[in-house]
């Protein structure tokens, strides 16, 4: 699909699990000309049961009560290709936005944005076209250059912290192990080796621990 599927009409559906903030873009959306606004969901169940082939984009918030809005826009876009994603939230860091991205979102906003912005940015997602906020453009050019990874080594794409975690991976190391060697939480751990897996597009941890050692991480001994 190449652009929104009932002529000029932009149907719009709205994830968020903040009532204010839901009924305050809907209000500012039903405001726009061409836009009409055909669901709204406050939590990632009523996310996948809202969001049908009849929608053209979801604003996707990424803190939901029961889930979060990486797995839910990976969940839609599965089930309907054609639909486009346009995440707003207030989740700026590098890891948000790239998850985001390759879970099949096609456009990322922070919830500072404008009124301007968010048209713009919702026409652009429309239309076929990714589209960042000016905060989060500036933040990806600056991981693109390098600013937050080591740069020319294996998986560029991962933070110093993400390639460091798999490495311990890729030598044999639980998730308990891990936390005790580098000082964090479990569930840090945990969410560090989940945006590994979600950034090299790969199934499960044994997977993640084959590409590692075929890229000569994990191979060094402790």
């Amino acid at each position: 699909m190449s652009g929104p599927s009932r002529g000029s009409e932009i149907r719009v559906a709205v994830v968020d699990d903040h009532p204010m903030f839901r009924l305050g873009m809907v209000a500012l959306l039903e405001t726009l000309d061409d836009i009409a606004v055909v669901g709204q969901a406050s939590s990632a169940a009523e996310a996948e049961a809202t969001v049908g082939a009849d929608v053209d984009v979801v604003l996707m918030d990424l803190e939901l009560g029961d889930g979060n809005g990486i797995d839910v826009t990976r969940t839609l876009v599965r089930a309907h290709p054609d639909l486009r994603v346009l995440v707003v939230t207030m989740h700026e860091d590098d890891d948000s936005v790239f998850a985001a991205i390759r879970a099949g979102a096609r456009g990322y906003l922070l919830k500072g944005a404008t009124p301007a912005e968010v048209e713009r940015a919702l026409r652009a997602v429309a239309n076929g076209e990714m589209i960042l906020g000016p905060a989060v453009a500036a933040r990806a050019m600056g991981y693109v250059a390098g600013t937050r990874t080591t740069g020319g080594g294996a998986f560029p794409e991962l933070t110093d912290r993400e390639r460091e975690v798999l490495d311990l991976v890729a030598r044999g190391h639980d998730n308990t192990a891990i936390s005790r060697r580098l000082s964090l939480s479990p569930k840090t751990v945990r969410n560090v080796v989940a945006n590994v897996l979600t950034k090299l597009n790969l199934p499960d941890r044994s997977a993640a621990i084959v590409r590692a050692r075929e890229a000569g991480l994990g191979l060094d001994p402790d």
